[in-house]
């Protein structure tokens, strides 16, 4: 398959991976930014991943268009040789369920028949893809929850959501790693901070990876809290 691509203004490229959101695909680009990353191909000032795209951005003045394309293209002449696959790795997100923290866990099982006891266990017994991070900084577009528990949007959205809160909305899961408005069904939250500007690595999650979600109680919540406060929390990880 030929790679498909367009300019984005005078300094980018949009490279096309596929037309549909899929694992498949997801793991092309991870494939790709891992080759890009080893590579360091001289201009490029970075490269956003999506769904099914990768922005790459370049210096004009270090490195030409038609030049940095066909750099690009032997890239992925070499994914279509067959490289092996990208190590994944599934992050460890500690959260409390319900409670004061999760105040639609309830309606969430209400919606779908389910207790809320049922709720915990599906939603915490996945490991969600992240593909791509956006919206605000450190947010994670998830794929993977199941759709016995999935639930509308609130009819009118709140104008404030607690950073760390673990939402649902419709089809989709995620966590909000600052305090925004916002109009997901909230059954939770986790103590770990998923954006920090003062950490050497601001944004935790990295897109390609998977998350799963660890139920955990309240005093566990609080020690772990403590723990972020005081710069000693270490999030969990483990290869795929």
């Amino acid at each position: 398959m030929k790679l498909t691509y367009h300019p984005l203004g005078d300094t980018g490229i949009q490279l096309v991976f596929g037309q549909t959101i899929s694992e498949e695909t997801n793991q092309k680009i991870r494939i790709f930014t891992d080759l890009l990353k080893a590579e360091q191909i001289e201009g490029i000032v970075e490269w956003v991943p999506a769904y099914t795209t990768l922005s790459i951005f370049y210096r004009p003045d270090k490195v030409r268009y038609q030049a940095l394309l066909e750099k690009l293209e032997r890239l992925y002449e070499n994914i279509q040789r067959g490289v092996a696959e990208a190590a994944s790795l599934v992050y460890e997100i500690p959260t409390y369920y319900g409670g004061e923290t999760g105040p639609d866990l309830n309606f969430v099982a209400d919606h779908n028949g389910l207790s809320e006891e049922d709720v915990i266990r599906i939603h915490s017994s996945q490991d969600y893809l992240i593909y791509m991070m956006g919206f605000v900084p450190g947010f994670p577009y998830l794929g993977g929850m199941p759709e016995e528990i999935a639930t509308p949007r609130l009819e009118e959205p709140r104008s404030k959501i607690a950073a760390g809160s673990v939402g649902i909305a419709g089809s989709q899961t995620g966590v909000y790693p600052l305090e925004t408005p916002g109009g997901w069904q909230i059954i939770g939250q986790t103590p770990v901070k998923l954006y920090d500007p003062e950490r050497e690595q601001p944004i935790l999650l990295t897109a390609g990876h998977y998350l799963r979600f660890v139920s955990v109680s309240r005093k566990e919540y609080e020690d772990i809290a403590e723990a972020v406060r005081l710069g000693e929390y270490k999030i969990n990880s483990k290869e795929k």
